[in-house]
Formats: C-alpha cells, sequence, structure tokens
C-alpha cells in the first residue's frame, strides 16, 4: 500500500535468493476459511527455527550469546487485506496522536460553541419572551434554534470541505520523498461524505438541543422585567472554560514536542557537509573491475563545476546497511555488531568528514586490508588503546586500522551513532579483484544548488564508459531531509491544530467575559457610581474566568505528563516533563486570555453610570 508497481519479476531473478544471510522478503499465505491463525503461525516459527539454527551451525567467530540472539526472532502474521505497507508501519503511530489532537480540537469548538449559544440565547431572552408572550409554542423555540444551529453547521462545513479539498493533497505531498513518492487515493466518495454528515449532524444536535431547550423555557415575565438569574449560565460557562483551557494546553503541549522533536532533529550535528553534494548512483551491464569505475570517476572530476567525486557503496543515510560481528586481535568476537561501508580514497574529504587521527585512504588500498573507523568504533572496541595499527577480523577478512574520522549518521538519523568501519571500495577475492555492479559517485560541486548538474552529470557517467547507466541521481540534503518527513508532517500539522486551538480557546474567552459584562451591567455602573476604579473593576470582571483557566492549565499538565509515554517513540530527545515544554503552553494561554479580555475590560470600564442606571 501506498505505492505503484510497474513492473513485476519472478522472485529467482533477486540474486538475495542465493544468499543465506538475507531475510528481505515477505511470504503470502491464502488460508482455508475459518482456519485458526495460531497453529499456523507456530508451525511456520519453527521451521523458520530450524532453518536458522540449520543456518548457525556455519556461522564462525561469533559468541554463543549473539547466535543465540540471532535466533531469538519471531514470525508474526498479519492480515492481509491493509496491505503490507511500511508507509502505515511508519505513520500508524504518528497519526494515531494526531487523531487524539483533532479529537481534542474539535472538543474545544464544541465547548466554545456551547458557550457563545448560550451567551446568545441569554442576550434574546427578551426576545425569546415576547415571542412566546405573542403566542410562540415550545416546540416553535426549539425549532427556531435548531435551525440557525444547523445553518450555522452547514456553512461550516461546506467551508471546511473546501478546505479539506486543498489541504488532504498537500498532506500527502508532505510524505513524498522525490525518490520513492507515497500513492494514495483519497476520494470524496460516500464513506467520506457520510462519516462528516454524521458528524456534522451529532455536532449540531449536542450543541443545539441545550440552547434551544433554555431558549424555550424562558419566563416571559421574569425575562421583560430582567430578572432572569445569570449564575447558573455563568457556572456551565466557566465549567466549559476550564474544560477548553485543559483540551487547549495538552493539544499546545503535544504540537511542542512534536515540533521540538522536528527542530532538534534537523539540527542535529551531520559529522560531514551534506551541502553541495551529489549522490549519483549507477549501475553496469554486467559487473566491472573497480579499476573502471575509478576511471568513470577521474572523467567526472574534469566536468565543470565539479569540485572532487568519489565512490561509495551507497550514501550515508540512505537507509541501507552491512554489518557483522568483529574480533580485536585475535580476540573472540563481541556481542556489538559493527557497520561497513565500502569507499574510496578521498570519499572522507569529498564528504568533509573530519579526520581526528591517521590518514585516509590511498588509491592502492584495497580490501581487506587498510580501514577507516569512527570515534563510536574506538569507544566500543578500543578503548584505553591507540586504536592506530589495531588489526581486527570480520569472519576471514582482517583489517587494519589507518585513521579514525568523526562520527556522522549512518543508516537512521533518529538512531545513535554506531560502531562504523569504512573499507575500500576495490575488494580482493581468491580469484583477484571483485567486480562491481553497483555503487554511488559522490560528487561534490561549486554550485550551491548541487542538482543543476544532474543532466550533465547523467550523460558525462555513460559517455566515460558505455557499460555504465544512472539510475539515480539526488542531493545529499535530499536525503537527509527524507529522514524527517515524518518528523516534519507531525510537526506542521500538530502546530497548526495548536493554532486553531489557540484562537477558539481566546475566542470562547472572549464570548465568556464580553457576557459577564453583559450580565452585570447594571452593577458595574452602581459600583462606578459609588467611586469603584476601572483596575477594580477589570479584575472582579475576570477573576473567575481566570481562575478557571488557572485550573483548565493545572488540569492540562496533568493529563499532558500521564499521556506523554504514549508519544515517547516519535520524540527526539525530549523530555515531557521538561520545564520548557510545560512552561510554553500556559504561557501562550494566558497570553491569549490577557488579549481575549482587552476588549470586555475595555467596554466595562466605559460604562456610563448614569446611562445605565436610568436606562434600568
Amino acid at each position: 500500500r501506498g505505492t505503484v508497481t510497474d513492473i513485476f519479476l519472478p522472485m529467482m531473478m533477486h540474486k538475495a535468493v542465493t544468499h543465506s544471510d538475507w531475510t528481505w522478503f515477505r511470504s503470502f499465505a491464502m488460508v482455508h476459511h475459518g482456519a485458526a491463525i495460531e497453529p499456523i503461525r507456530a508451525k511456520l516459527h519453527a521451521t523458520s527455527r530450524a532453518f536458522e539454527e540449520e543456518r548457525a551451525k556455519g556461522f564462525t567467530g561469533m559468541s554463543k550469546e549473539s547466535i543465540a540472539r540471532f535466533l531469538d526472532l519471531t514470525v508474526a502474521v498479519d492480515p492481509a487485506p491493509a496491505g503490507a505497507s511500511d508507509l502505515q508501519e511508519e505513520y500508524r503511530q504518528g497519526l494515531l496522536a494526531l487523531s487524539v489532537v483533532v479529537v481534542l480540537v474539535l472538543l474545544i469548538a464544541c465547548a466554545n460553541v456551547a458557550n457563545l449559544m448560550t451567551a446568545q440565547a441569554a442576550a434574546r431572552a427578551r426576545e425569546m419572551a415576547l415571542r412566546v408572550s405573542i403566542g410562540a409554542g415550545k416546540w416553535r423555540i426549539v425549532q427556531l434554534v435548531l435551525v440557525e444551529s444547523a445553518c450555522l453547521a452547514i456553512l461550516a462545513s461546506a467551508i471546511g470541505a473546501v478546505f479539506a479539498a486543498w489541504s488532504a493533497p498537500y498532506v500527502i505531498g508532505q510524505i513524498n520523498p522525490p525518490d520513492n513518492p507515497a500513492r494514495l487515493d483519497l476520494p470524496l466518495d460516500w464513506r467520506v461524505l457520510t462519516f462528516s454528515l454524521a458528524l456534522t449532524l451529532g455536532v449540531m444536535v449536542l450543541l443545539g438541543v441545550v440552547p434551544a431547550l433554555r431558549a424555550s423555557s424562558v419566563r416571559p415575565a421574569s425575562a421583560l422585567k430582567g430578572g432572569q438569574n445569570p449564575h447558573g449560565r455563568q457556572r456551565l460557562m466557566h465549567g466549559l472554560i476550564a474544560a477548553q483551557v485543559a483540551f487547549c494546553f495538552i493539544v499546545l503541549f503535544v504540537a511542542g514536542l512534536f515540533g521540538a522533536t522536528f527542530d532538534r532533529l534537523s539540527h542535529r550535528p551531520m559529522g560531514f557537509a551534506p551541502d553541495r553534494l551529489l549522490a549519483v548512483d549507477a549501475v553496469t551491464v554486467g559487473a566491472q573491475p573497480p579499476v573502471y569505475w575509478e576511471q568513470v570517476a577521474q572523467h567526472l572530476r574534469t566536468v565543470p563545476g565539479v569540485e572532487r567525486v568519489a565512490l561509495a557503496g551507497w550514501p550515508l543515510l540512505a537507509g541501507r546497511s552491512w554489518n557483522g560481528f568483529v574480533s580485536i586481535n585475535g580476540a573472540p568476537p563481541g556481542p556489538v555488531m559493527a557497520y561497513f561501508l565500502n569507499v574510496s580514497a578521498g570519499w572522507v574529504e569529498t564528504m568533509r568528514l573530519e579526520l581526528v587521527a591517521g590518514h585516509d585512504l590511498q588509491p592502492g588500498d584495497t580490501a581487506p586490508g587498510a580501514a577507516i573507523v569512527n570515534q563510536a568504533f574506538v569507544k566500543q572496541f578500543c578503548a584505553g588503546i591507540n586504536p592506530l595499527g589495531v588489526q581486527f577480523a570480520k569472519q576471514e577478512a582482517l583489517y587494519k586500522i589507518i585513521g579514525v574520522v568523526r562520527d556522522a549518521p549512518y543508516e537512521n538519523i533518529r538512531d545513535s551513532v554506531p560502531a562504523v568501519v569504512y573499507v575500500p571500495l576495490a575488494t580482493r577475492g581468491p580469484s583477484g579483484m571483485q567486480p562491481v555492479g553497483r555503487a554511488t559517485f559522490m560528487v561534490r560541486t561549486a554550485s550551491a544548488n548541487p542538482l543543476a548538474l544532474a543532466a550533465t552529470l547523467r550523460r558525462e557517467v555513460g559517455r566515460a564508459r558505455s557499460e555504465f547507466r544512472v539510475s539515480n541521481i539526488s542531493s545529499q540534503l535530499e536525503i537527509v531531509e527524507a529522514q524527517t518527513v515524518r518528523e516534519r508532517l507531525l510537526a506542521v500539522l500538530a502546530l497548526f491544530f495548536a493554532g486553531v486551538a489557540l484562537l477558539l480557546a481566546a475566542i470562547g474567552l472572549y464570548g465568556v467575559l464580553d457576557y459577564g459584562v453583559q450580565q452585570r451591567r447594571r452593577e458595574i455602573g452602581i459600583r462606578m457610581a459609588i467611586g469603584a476604579q476601572a483596575g477594580d473593576i477589570a479584575r472582579r470582571i475576570t477573576a473567575q474566568v481566570f481562575t478557571m483557566v488557572g485550573l483548565g492549565a493545572v488540569i492540562g499538565i496533568a493529563v499532558g505528563m500521564a499521556a506523554v509515554r504514549y508519544v515517547e517513540a516519535l520524540l527526539y530527545e525530549v523530555r515531557g516533563n521538561d520545564p520548557w515544554m510545560l512552561a510554553a503552553p500556559g504561557v501562550a494561554i494566558v497570553c491569549a486570555a490577557l488579549l481575549a479580555s482587552i476588549p470586555a475590560v475595555r467596554r466595562a470600564v466605559r460604562i456610563d453610570p448614569a446611562e445605565t442606571l436610568r436606562g434600568d
């Protein structure tokens, strides 16, 4: 799911089927209707275990603990209707978290509209009293309010549908790496329309019935005399304010966690310079000797705009890996694996990977033989000794450390840097130099836009040797940014919903404060007539609301800290109990509350006592 396949090939055409150490495939099974899945899974697991145990008998240089960990695997059987999709696995948890955020924003909107409709019902108490006085029945009043609610809901839904039609393709566009676009069909079909209509009607009934019943239960004599008691409504509205603030705090808190994760992941030290760097993936018609690859690299160095060219098995952070257990100076292999990457002479300088000790690979170096390691390798395997000159073995291959470079992310930018060994691309086998069928030319350009040279490099590779073809060209920055696609999407969407939540909460606070000023107009006029100052008036009309804001924030902090463990797997170097993560939502809510209170306070302090009392 999420991808489109253009060409299907027999599985036996893949070179990995003859390798005993590749487990890259998925198996699909059609089971009989009603068959129990667990017995099938157990039988498949037993078969897989027996196969792996037989294969492990040929492992040399591995400790018993390492072999036991290798065999400690379980066959998983999953339902197939949803498809086998890495896209689902990567985004499922993040989208569930966003779904909770969306529900919270919806609840904020519901509480907001409920408050505003309650205030509107209070403001229209005299109107409703007049309608009842001239013969309008209870059902007629309910019908009037529900129709008004329906008009509001339909208008809002229409605006939302237009926004959704634009935003859905935009969201999908955010998860489209250049070399692996997501193919998702998002039709506006009957299911989407039915769900949207049901949700709209449900919210309308939920929010419209209570104000409608309140409006229909008005007492004409009391309302026309201005004797309605507002305290019952105010208690309900203040409770909804506390709920809004609590929901808003949680949304802002989660958005802050996602935003901080994306920021810290995007600014993680790379250890190398990804700017102005192109990764030119190439394949050959039949594997070619390493000298031919070097000839093509030498030709690319003559292309105008090219500063340096080196070869690698694949770019860093391309999602590929090659690992194995190593033994140091003849000692038994340890339980931690080292990761490997084939590179050519000059690769360290081309990547601008700082050389800490020793020297770079030389043009004549071959594998097995010379090797460069990173600082994580030194820390893991060479603690307390000078790494230069240390010999280590990977199975039968023997290497000697000639240089140490700074740590750089290897396969995944989210993971800690593993122990990495950079070995020569040119590999010597029993029958001589082994041919290479695919590799990547790492090209550092003089231009700030390296992709401007893509067409030229594609042409020049084939011109240098006719057996070579370019399969893909991407900038190293694109490769790095592709590693943060999920975090970017979560941050953008969460911050958008956080902005909506904060705006709705501010509108709700404004509505409640404005309603409070309207209901207490006579009281405010009397207080001002007997000498109350503007500060005292402002404090009296905002005290209860700001108390509810504080209560809602406290509830939000408690719920947020309790819920953060459910999204910890999506975070990077961010903790939910970080004081800044907790303080930022509170500061944002307080600022929104202060801004929302300004119009109500200005309206209150500008009340003319004489005019108010004369009117009453």
